[in-house]
């Protein structure tokens, strides 16, 4: 129970502090200062910084997921399991830096703990929306050819989306940007032809 209280404390610590100057910068002194205990003591409970790293990203994908799992079981229409999981991504991976992080920054590629960060998230969404629009279609709400290609789809541009909505834009305005995504996605693009009757 101690080893996980101790534990609890430096992860609390680091996660302000990877926040702040990113993974790279942060030194292992720095956490062991924010979390009120020598280095020596902080190797008692953490191998590396990129083991501590880990333990932070790993809280916080767990905390991010739980959240879009309760905003869509709040809501009925797949439409709106939809529009739920993509506001409360967006939402909260603009609060959890170290996450976002993990997700989409260049120099973590070459960390193998980060691929498989990046890879079981990337399974987890995929089989999210797969299901919703499983359900969709069962339900005769959407018709698609393809779930899992159209999950793909709409994973990918999300991700494409995540740094110019999640860092360069208000959060109001992205929840805007996503409506009108989200008409696109449900309504398409093309005119629809309406025949003339006399």
């Amino acid at each position: 129970m101690k080893a996980t209280i101790k534990k609890g404390i430096i992860t609390q610590g680091a996660r302000k502090i990877f926040s702040r100057y990113g993974f790279l910068k942060t030194t292992v002194g720095e956490i062991a200062k924010a979390a009120r205990m020598g280095k020596a003591s902080l190797y008692h409970y953490f191998e590396s910084k990129e083991d501590i790293f880990r333990e932070v990203v790993e809280q916080e994908h767990q905390f991010l997921t739980e959240k879009i799992q309760e905003a869509i079981r709040k809501v009925d229409a797949p439409q709106k399991k939809i529009s739920a999981y993509v506001k409360t991504r967006m939402k909260h991976l603009n609060e959890l830096a170290n996450i976002h992080s993990a997700l989409k920054d260049d120099y973590l590629d070459h960390y193998a703990f980060i691929e498989e960060i990046r890879e079981r998230n990337f399974r987890q969404e995929i089989e999210t929306i797969q299901a919703i629009l499983k359900e969709g279609v069962q339900k005769g709400v959407f018709v698609i050819r393809d779930i899992k290609l159209t999950s793909f789809s709409i994973i990918s541009a999300l991700k494409g989306l995540e740094y110019p909505w999640t860092v360069k834009t208000p959060l109001p305005e992205v929840e805007k940007n996503i409506d009108k995504l989200l008409d696109v996605l449900f309504n398409g693009i093309v005119k629809r032809y309406i025949p003339f009757h006399r």
